[in-house]
């Protein structure tokens, strides 16, 4: 406690950013250090999870008195920490938890496990102070297609999911099939501006009639199979229009299922969050789209988008206030469900 605030340091570690935030308040950012690893990766054309495992151990202390720093605070002024405990890699996760049990037992500071992709719908709390549940949330990121209704802090239902490749996933196979690059899918986003979304014809995937899942296993195959025959024709690939016109596949079903959904639970509000909801496309998309049918759009700046330590500690901060603290025998779970 300080100033009368109340303080939560959130860590985050679950994939390939070692993240470390104080929050006041479960709303109020005082520190947020965010420590990439994506140059490390980008040789290897995506996340090596030993390699990612191991900067996270030579990072996190670091990166944690980094954080106390800029919040011009010392860890015995923290009343609560709060770490990802799951879904993502699991060796990096082990590296968050360890770090944060440590600490917790260290300081004798009450100790909270998070759902990373709770968290990622916090982040919409730090960065619109007066949003409330309950509302209609989008995550989308390299590992999930989420469509879940929140209905409080700590209670939501899943309404829709990926069932074979998550959007952010799909931009990463499509980014390296077409040349591009790690990470996918910043990449194919910028390449796309440079493109016509309809110069080739992608299948737009809804499933089955009234299904608020997920599948983008099959457009990346289709986006593969053109481009083998347009090589095998003898015909050079137009890099942009095929980012753009994928691009707009993935948005166009995102974004209609994503309307629909509210529309049918009669949700006013749209939250997006995940490290794809900072692409332009799908931004611009659901903002007409909600303008259009009167819903109000809350969407977190791209920094609160990417894994991040501030989410962590707001989605900390409300898990702690409705259930009380987790003890010393806190794991792990890479599968984690919602």
């Amino acid at each position: 406690m300080k100033d009368g605030k109340f303080l939560t340091l959130g860590i985050e570690s679950s994939c390939d950013e070692t993240s470390l935030a104080v929050v006041a308040d479960g709303r109020e950012i005082m520190s947020n250090v965010i420590s990439s690893q994506i140059d490390i990766h980008t040789k290897f054309g995506g996340v090596v999870p030993e390699i990612a495992s191991r900067h996270h151990l030579e990072n996190i202390n670091l990166v944690t008195q980094q954080a106390l720093d800029e919040a011009g605070v010392t860890l015995s002024d923290i009343d609560l920490i709060g770490v990802t405990n799951g879904p993502g890699l699991i060796g990096a996760l082990l590296i968050g938890v360890a770090t944060a049990k440590a600490l917790a037992f260290a300081a004798d500071i009450p100790l909270v496990g998070v759902n990373h992709m709770h968290g990622h719908i916090s982040a919409n709390y730090v960065q619109y102070p007066d949003l409330e549940p309950p509302f209609m949330s989008l995550v989308v990121s390299g590992g999930h297609t989420n469509i879940v209704e929140v209905t409080d802090y700590n209670k939501c239902e899943v309404l829709g999911a990926t069932r074979d490749d998550a959007a952010g996933e799909a931009y990463d196979k499509v980014a390296r099939v077409i040349g591009l690059g790690y990470p996918g899918g910043p990449k194919v986003d910028k390449a796309a501006k440079d493109g016509d979304p309809n110069a080739i014809a992608f299948k737009r995937v809804m499933l089955e009639k009234g299904s608020y899942d997920f599948s983008f296993s099959g457009l990346k195959t289709q986006v593969l199979n053109y481009i083998n025959t347009e090589r095998q024709s003898g015909r050079e690939v137009n890099v942009p229009n095929v980012a753009a016109s994928f691009q707009q596949a993935v948005v166009d079903v995102i974004v209609t299922k994503a309307i629909d959904a509210a529309l049918e639970r009669g949700e006013k509000r749209i939250v997006m969050a995940g490290g794809v909801a900072s692409n332009s496309c799908l931004r611009e998309a659901m903002i007409k789209a909600c303008d259009k049918h009167g819903i109000r759009l809350y969407v977190p700046a791209p920094v609160l988008c990417t894994d991040n330590g501030a989410m962590i500690a707001s989605a900390a901060y409300y898990k702690y206030k409705a259930f009380g603290a987790d003890d010393l025998t806190l794991d792990a779970y890479p599968a984690l469900d919602m």
